[in-house]
């Protein structure tokens, strides 16, 4: 059973632009659409019960409640929604999990960001490239916002990779954004990259983004347990994308 329960029924969104969280390589996803969630103080707006997601409930340091493991959170005055995960959703559920969130996006006439890191081994210096991929008719938005076409063929796995599918599918509007990413840790520096040259111009909202560079010890030891979750996992359970030739 998949469902989607609304706990800020008070909250009105009209067709509004949909981050996704959801852990995978180098952990660029989870690690910007936290960095959103915190910086605009969003308000917890639903929580996920759907196929895929660990039956577990999940507490944070300042207080007693409980939440399910995968959330959405939104905010009314700037028109976003983001889908936060603590969790890595198993690969063996990925389609059932891309119905059941690609059910609400279509409902609410949204636009999703799905985010995936790409593995690159970074020189010292190096800016992390980002590149833009799309389903329905959303391309023009990354024409618009002047963001690059991948620099080779190659594919998004996982359940990131799952939700463009079935985006594509249904003939949804739907954008994935795909950085260079650190393959073995995570990597704040090409989250704040996804955030500026990507989540910020297609969402048309301002990210202050200084101290995820400054904060960059701090988050890796903080994403570090999770991380670890992630390598242990199958290859294909993370969300991530992949040059072609590495499945020939």
């Amino acid at each position: 059973m998949s469902n989607i329960t609304v706990v800020a029924e008070d909250i009105e969104l009209d067709a509004p632009t949909l981050i996704e969280g959801l852990p995978g390589l180098g952990l660029v996803g989870k690690i910007a659409t936290d960095h959103i969630v915190e910086q605009f103080d969003m308000t917890y707006y639903a929580g996920l019960d759907c196929s895929g997601i660990p039956e577990i409930a999940v507490y944070e340091g300042d207080g007693r409640e409980l939440l399910p493991p995968v959330r959405l959170y939104a905010d009314e005055e700037r028109n976003l929604v983001a889908l936060k995960s603590d969790v890595p959703v198993s690969a063996e559920s990925s389609p059932q999990f891309a119905n059941c969130v690609s059910s609400w996006v279509q409902s609410r006439d949204a636009t999703p960001l799905y985010l995936s890191g790409l593995p690159h081994q970074k020189q010292s210096g190096d800016v992390p490239e980002l590149y833009g991929v799309a389903t329905g008719e959303a391309s023009s938005l990354l024409d618009d916002r002047n963001i690059d076409f991948p620099s080779e063929t190659g594919a998004i796995s996982g359940p990131t990779g799952a939700l463009l599918h079935r985006a594509g599918k249904l003939g949804l509007d739907s954008i994935g954004l795909i950085v260079q990413s650190d393959p073995q840790f995570p990597d704040p520096e090409a989250a704040r990259t996804l955030i500026k040259d990507g989540i910020a111009p297609l969402a048309d909202v301002e990210v202050n983004t200084d101290d995820l560079v400054e904060r960059a010890e701090d988050i890796r030891q903080q994403k570090e347990q999770l991380a670890q979750r992630m390598q242990q996992a199958e290859s294909e359970e993370s969300s991530q994308a992949q040059p072609l030739r590495m499945f020939q």
